[in-house]
């Protein structure tokens, strides 16, 4: 057996879910007092008992105006005791003391929540915690919510009703549950067990029927036997201990009891106690009876008697009930003076004029007449003050069959839109249909009918596929024209009226005039027509067609065919526009003809090969020549004029193409050292086949060059040495400071030596002389 582990009870969270999303939609909170919707920045007072929401002035009005309705039904306990006030919804009861005097959130724990756009509207944002209705032990996880709270989510562990069976993990809110083996349990009649499935609660009473005896055992019948003790409707009977009297109870368990008359018994008044049997009635004892009377201020002055006392006749001087009047009369009687209060009522509309008010005027009994916000309905409270109440009667607001209907306030039908009704509209058709389309229950006239018209069509016994226009609507024509520019123009009316069938539309295919293509046209427009494409038959020159657009071509003795011209198509006036043979640009001089062009003989001009001089050729040569025979054409029988690689002209006659690389010009050829020279083929010198080398004396010459470069190499070294050694010694100078005079007397002065004093004139010259020898050597042997 399956068992729905996790059921429970939805109502409540259906009820949740609903509070929640009136309280998101504007407007969708309304107070059933003020019939207004509550905003997010209003104080509201939420009942504990329906949850519904209402205004904190609207609910404090309602509580104060309910206590003193109910405290002033009775003059005397008008505003003395403390009345309870009803939900106006629920009717839940609160205590006076229950009256809400602050604004608090749903779940209680803040006073005057602030807005928050991204809360709840009235709510703190905290968690609920709400113990749970029924208590489970467990609180309310959500955040602060309105309406109540939902079925405890909770997993808990429990046994069935029976608890035969085994224990299963079930929600807290629908742990109990039942295994729906039978029940076993002793029936309180002691004889049977029930048998009804695993239940909650006491069993049922026991169903069988049995013979039982009433208590008295006087009769006998078919009863339950769940009720084995009953009563019947006989007097005991039973004879008292006393042996005179019988019991006089309806049948009774246990004994009938003493006789009532045995005993000590007391006299009428009370006031003398006699022992006689009971047989025997009490006498009356002589005294006065001094029993206190219906007044409650004076006392019976009879003997002591049976029966009630009579009534008080003693005068007495009493005060009216109001208060300003006296006067002499019997106990019995009330005084009402005829005075009229004219104090103002609670309305504060009307005076009391109540005879002999004692000050605690009734609330006004007249009706308060007053047209309710409805305004359909008056006021049927009493008259009363500020505003009146809603009104209390509904009004039932139904779809135009009246299948459907929802039951708002009675005012809110003008504003409340009407029920969708899910029932067939049963309206009769309006057009030449038998039946119209199926649509929902409306208001208003039907919709046009879309159905296919289906009618027969006179011209080509085709029916009318299009929607049914029986009732299209048009614009009204030839209305009342204005009088003058001050009369305004009145809305265009439209009339209901049946349009006739459109054109057929059936596709019938027919052939153009030309014969280019068959195509599909309308029905009602069937006929010879132009495809608008170009007529395209071959003219007679065969070489172009006929541009004309597509039109009809008589056939001469049948023997036209579909691509050959006929009188209809145009006659060809242009030139001939065959492709010309390759390389002649002239066009050909015959109008358009059939077959070959002639041979051209005009003169082609062309540039030589060398692309200097202009070359005058027939074009039927050109175009007929073989390569061999273009490039003897294209020869100006003149040198080329191009420039070998070597940097030489080419020695060919004018030529297609690149240069033959074979130039004999002599060229002149140097050693290394520039001194020998050889002329030799500028082809051989290219291939690098010949090279012209030094002998001994350019060998001796250089190895000269080369010595004298070393001497003077040295002699400048020799020359930064000393310059380095004189600084060395005029630092040394400047550190040691003067010497002395006698000292100076005794130094030798050394003097310089020829190379030292000439050496700065003598290293120019040399160069000179050197740089003159190679330059000789180079460039004089020639």
């Amino acid at each position: 057996m399956v068992f729905p582990h996790t059921d429970g009870d939805i109502h409540e969270l259906e009820r949740t879910k609903q509070y929640l999303n009136e309280a998101f939609q504007a407007g969708a909170m309304t107070c059933l007092i003020c019939i207004a919707s509550v905003k997010r920045n209003q104080a509201v007072w939420s009942c504990s008992g329906c949850f519904c929401i209402f205004h904190m002035p609207c609910i404090q009005k309602w509580a104060k105006d309910s206590q003193f309705l109910v405290s002033s039904v009775t003059d005397e306990d008008f505003g003395k005791k403390d009345y309870p006030w009803p939900c106006p919804k629920c009717r839940f009861e609160y205590k006076r003391s229950e009256t809400p005097t602050r604004y608090y959130c749903y779940c209680g724990k803040v006073e005057d929540p602030p807005l928050d756009p991204w809360l709840v509207p009235h709510s703190c944002g905290q968690v609920c915690e709400r113990e749970f209705k029924p208590p489970c032990g467990h609180k309310c996880l959500l955040l602060c919510h309105p309406g109540p709270c939902p079925p405890c989510p909770k997993m808990v562990t429990t046994t069935c009703y029976c608890k035969k069976a085994k224990p299963i993990p079930r929600r807290c809110s629908a742990k109990q549950w039942s295994c729906q083996l039978p029940c076993g349990r002793k029936l309180l009649c002691g004889q049977h067990r029930c048998e009804n499935p695993c239940h909650a609660g006491n069993c049922q009473p026991c169903p069988r029927v049995s013979r039982q005896k009433c208590v008295c055992g006087k009769k006998e019948a078919e009863r339950s036997c769940a009720s084995p003790v009953w009563h019947c409707d006989r007097v005991c009977g039973k004879t008292l201990p006393c042996g005179y009297h019988t019991c006089e109870q309806i049948c009774h368990v246990g004994a009938c009891g003493e006789c009532p008359r045995s005993g000590k018994r007391s006299c009428p008044c009370q006031k003398s106690k006699f022992s006689l049997p009971c047989t025997e009635d009490v006498p009356t004892c002589g005294d006065s009876c001094d029993k206190v009377l219906e007044c409650g201020i004076h006392r019976c002055s009879q003997r002591c008697h049976r029966g009630p006392c009579e009534t008080c006749r003693q005068e007495v001087e009493k005060q009216c009930r109001c208060g300003k009047h006296t006067k002499r009369m019997p106990c019995h009687k009330p005084y009402l003076c005829e005075t009229k209060c004219v104090k103002m009522r609670d309305c504060q509309k009307h005076q009391c004029r109540r005879k002999c008010c004692p000050g605690n005027c009734l609330p006004c009994d007249q009706n308060c007449g007053r047209t309710l916000g409805c305004r359909n309905h008056k006021c049927p409270s009493v008259c009363h003050r500020g505003s009146c109440y809603p009104c209390p009667e509904t009004v039932e607001v139904k779809c135009s069959c009246g299948n459907a209907k929802v039951t708002v306030p009675c005012g809110r039908e003008r504003t409340t839109r009407p029920p969708k009704c899910k029932e067939l509209c049963s309206r009769p058709s309006t057009c030449h249909h038998t039946s119209q389309e199926k649509h929902r229950c409306h208001f208003g006239s039907c919709p046009p009918c879309h159905q296919p018209c289906q009618k027969v069509l006179e011209k080509c016994g085709h029916t009318c596929p299009a929607s049914c226009h029986d009732q299209a609507l048009v614009r009204q024509t030839g209305r009342h024209q204005p009088i003058g520019p001050w009369e305004q123009p009145a809305e265009p009316a439209f009339i209901q009226t049946a349009l006739p069938c459109p054109p057929c539309q059936v596709p019938i295919p027919v052939e153009c005039l030309g014969k280019h293509e068959v195509s599909p046209l309308p029905c009602h427009a069937v006929g010879p027509y132009s495809c608008k494409r170009l007529c395209g038959r071959m003219l007679p020159c065969q070489n172009h067609t006929c541009m004309k657009e597509c039109h009809q071509v008589t056939e001469v003795d049948g023997r036209t065919g579909k691509n050959k011209a006929g009188p209809e198509c145009l006659q060809c006036e242009e030139g001939c526009s065959k492709p010309r043979p390759l390389g002649c640009p002239h066009p050909c001089v015959l109008p358009c003809h059939p077959g070959k062009c002639p041979p051209c003989v005009q003169m082609l001009r062309l540039k030589c090969h060398c692309k200097i001089t202009s070359l005058y050729v027939e074009c039927r040569k050109i175009t007929t020549a073989d390569i061999n025979e273009k490039n003897l054409l294209s020869c100006c029988k003149n040198q080329c004029p191009k420039e070998l690689p070597c940097g030489h002209r080419c020695k060919e006659m004018c030529h297609p193409g690149e240069c033959p690389f074979n130039c004999n010009q002599k060229v002149k050829l140097r050693c290394p050292c520039k001194r020998i020279k050889r002329e030799l083929p500028c082809n051989k010198i290219r291939e690098n086949q010949v090279s012209v080398e030094c002998d001994a004396t350019c060998r001796e010459m250089k190895r000269k060059a080369s010595e004298i470069k070393e001497a003077e190499a040295n002699a400048a070294l020799e020359e930064e040495k000393r310059r380095q050694q004189a600084e060395l010694e005029a630092f040394e100078n400047r550190l040691k400071g003067r010497r002395k005079k006698n000292k100076r007397r005794d130094e030798v002065a050394v003097e310089p030596s020829l190379w030292q004093k000439y050496s700065p004139y003598l290293l120019p010259v040399l160069g000179v002389v050197v740089a003159a020898l190679v330059w000789y050597i180079a460039y004089g042997v020639d």
